[in-house]
């Protein structure tokens, strides 16, 4: 925020609401840019299962609608899956950090996500206005995958009915942004075999994401972003490129590396910006996209960026910035 030296005679009260009218006009740059633009949010982690952090988002989403852009919401719901497994008493096991999901599981999946989180989103965002409407992947075919195949000790692993996403028919979505509507998304795709697959919300965004020719992806979670050397080095890094991302995946941990090859996929695919923000920080989503200063840590591509920023006043998208924090959840680098 701009901090503002406090005028001679000005009380405290007008003090405040020139601060705040201060902190709109910094927004004003980044709501000529990105006034109109496609941009696609993968929700997810704390903001999802905290009362609190479900009320910000939805606001923080309607905000956005408000100011001009066309946000779309693509969810998974992780900890609600294994809340429902464990009730109805379906077990649930983990193969290289994935789901196995039988068929049994997967009747379960996609209730948890289409029936009751997609529902709930829906609903936080309808109480500000008639935005949002609820779709799952598979409608329309908007998401179509095929089996995934995993490794483990080098032999092929069964994890079931877990799918990677192949193609995107884009056109119910677009249709309903056309519409005036924020479409939310939950990652169940369409599979070769004529059934479903449940397929990772962040691959699912970033697939999306290009297909709609979206101009950013922000992926909310549960730490501040991507750190360099961690636990080594508690360095946030604030901006990368696509070759600078390439050369430091080999490094990151098994939660951190679908997030950011997801990032980087989105990049590759065409689209200018994509970002890791903290999803426990509430408004973080405006904090990224209105601000100087954004948040988390940005991937982007030069040359698509320049082109996103042409007659944007000449404002430059933020440098290189390093912050001596360390991540506070168990979802380390």
């Amino acid at each position: 925020m701009i901090a503002r030296p406090a005028h001679p005679g000005e009380s405290e009260d007008q003090a405040e609401a020139m601060d705040k009218a201060a902190n709109l006009i910094e927004a004003l740059p980044w709501l000529s840019r990105f006034h109109g633009r496609t941009v696609v949010v993968k929700y997810g982690g704390n903001a999802m299962v905290s009362e609190e952090l479900r009320v910000r988002f939805a606001e923080s989403i309607v905000f956005l609608y408000y100011a001009g852009l066309r946000p779309v919401v693509v969810h998974g719901g992780g900890p609600q899956i294994s809340a429902m497994l464990d009730r109805v008493g379906v077990e649930s096991t983990f193969t290289a950090g994935l789901r196995v999901t039988t068929d049994e599981a997967m009747d379960v999946v996609r209730m948890v996500l289409t029936g009751q989180v997609n529902r709930e989103i829906v609903g936080l965002i309808n109480q500000h206005g008639p935005f949002a409407v609820g779709v799952s992947g598979e409608d329309a075919n908007i998401m179509q995958a095929e089996r995934k195949q995993v490794e483990v000790d080098g032999e092929l692993a069964d994890i079931g009915r877990v799918g990677e996403v192949t193609d995107v028919t884009p056109g119910a979505v677009s249709g309903l942004i056309a519409d005036g509507r924020i479409p939310v998304i939950s990652s169940v795709a369409r599979a070769d075999d004529g059934g479903v697959y449940n397929v990772n919300a962040d691959t699912a965004a970033s697939a999306l994401a290009v297909a709609l020719g979206a101009s950013k992806l922000i992926m909310l979670t549960d730490v501040e972003g991507l750190f360099a050397d961690y636990p080594a080095n508690t360095e946030l890094i604030s901006r990368l490129d696509v070759d600078e991302l390439r050369a430091l995946l080999p490094s990151l941990s098994s939660g951190m590396l679908p997030k950011m090859e997801a990032c980087l996929r989105a990049v590759e695919g065409g689209v200018p910006q994509a970002h890791i923000i903290d999803g426990r920080v509430p408004h973080s989503l405006l904090l990224e996209v209105f601000t100087d200063r954004g948040v988390g840590t940005m991937v982007a591509d030069a040359e698509l960026e320049a082109a996103l920023l042409t007659g944007n006043g000449g404002h430059l998208p933020r440098t290189q910035r390093h912050e001596q924090t360390a991540p506070t959840s168990g979802e380390t680098q």
